[in-house]
């Protein structure tokens, strides 16, 4: 596939379309809007295959760490830059590409502004083709891989308040991410990160190949259907994705507590409900199950049609529910490894890894 200058005017269609993708997570499109328009400024932004890129040539994993509701993340655009430069200058790793750990609102643009600035390209095989809450979910199953060591380095906060760091860690992959976390909580909610270094081959069986370009499609249908209202933006990602519009309704209830670096928490939509940890995880009707993830769950704004994360929809907004089927996406390893569903299940007391095979 021809390589994709990623210019200004994919920067909205990455950006909305990655936030559906996102499944609640996945950082805020204002926040991925601006990155994305910095790096297309600041230089030229390309996004290679995967098959036009060596076996041997080493993929670096860029992402962003963090509970979306903080109150006091930050991460300046040069911090993004700034842990891909700690992992070159401090375990002697020089990327030959950059993957995304995920597809959202911000995470579809993770690598555009390093991209730019240091001249490496972005690979369209992101770690998974939605967002998860968790490190070792982005990992493409990593974990599974004898002695692979983690090199992991995060930057975040904000130096006016004292809460700026620089972190570099090696280790297990589990290990090194719970680090991280910590990192951004020390950090006051979030941190840009740069890890995991492992050659193009391994990526290729392992990752989401097309990703990014799936998450563009997606907006540019959304986009394309804007004249038509808000229900019709809806329908319009329904459609690319495959999947269903369960409900249209008003949010009676938002519960949601930020602990650890993590959103958790539930929404009540009559007689729907669905839970979260960062992304959505479970959708039932009346106590039955429709939706479990890595399924995608997405809440989308009835008016607009835009998407709307767990962490910014309130009571009484007048939203769709949208339920796409996991075989619709295209995901990464970390999402068939059901020892990594543990901690959700303890999070949001849903059952979840009864539901991977099905």
């Amino acid at each position: 596939m021809a390589e994709l200058i990623l210019n200004q005017e994919l920067v909205e269609a990455a950006v909305i379309g990655g936030a559906v993708l996102g499944g609640g997570g996945g950082g805020s499109m204002a926040w991925g809007r601006e990155l994305a328009q910095l790096a297309v400024r600041m230089g030229s932004v390309r996004l290679v295959d995967i098959d036009d890129v060596d076996d041997d040539a080493l993929l670096v994993t860029v992402s962003a760490v963090g509970a979306p509701a903080a109150k006091e993340a930050m991460v300046k655009p040069v911090g993004y830059v700034r842990a891909v430069q700690l992992l070159a200058e401090n375990a002697n790793i020089k990327a030959d590409g950059l993957i995304t750990n995920e597809c959202g609102g911000t995470a579809t643009i993770n690598g555009w502004l390093q991209s730019a600035i240091l001249g490496i390209p972005v690979v369209d095989a992101p770690c998974n083709g939605r967002a998860h809450p968790t490190g070792a979910m982005g990992s493409m199953g990593l974990h599974t891989k004898k002695d692979y060591v983690s090199f992991q380095a995060a930057v975040g906060g904000d130096p006016a308040k004292g809460r700026y760091v620089e972190l570099v860690v090696q280790g297990e992959i589990e290990r090194a991410a719970a680090l991280v976390r910590q990192a951004a909580v020390q950090a006051g909610g979030l941190v840009a990160v740069a890890r995991n270094p492992i050659d193009v081959a391994y990526v290729k069986e392992n990752g989401a190949r097309g990703a990014v370009r799936q998450a563009i499609a997606v907006g540019k249908a959304m986009l394309g259907a804007q004249t038509q209202g808000g229900s019709a933006v809806v329908e319009a990602a329904a459609e690319v994705l495959g999947g269903d519009i369960v409900e249209m309704g008003v949010v009676d209830k938002v519960e949601l507590v930020t602990e650890g670096g993590f959103d958790s928490g539930r929404i009540v939509i009559g007689s729907f409900e669905l839970t979260f940890w960062n992304e959505y995880m479970t959708l039932e009707k009346d106590g039955t199950r429709l939706g479990t993830f890595p399924d995608l769950i997405m809440t989308l704004d009835k008016a607009t049609g835009m998407p709307v994360s767990s962490a910014d929809i309130r009571e009484q907004q007048n939203v769709a529910i949208l339920n796409v089927p996991r075989i619709n996406l295209l995901l990464g390893a970390g999402m068939f490894c059901p020892e990594l569903f543990v901690s959700t299940e303890e999070i949001t007391g849903k059952k979840i890894i009864d539901y991977l095979h099905q």
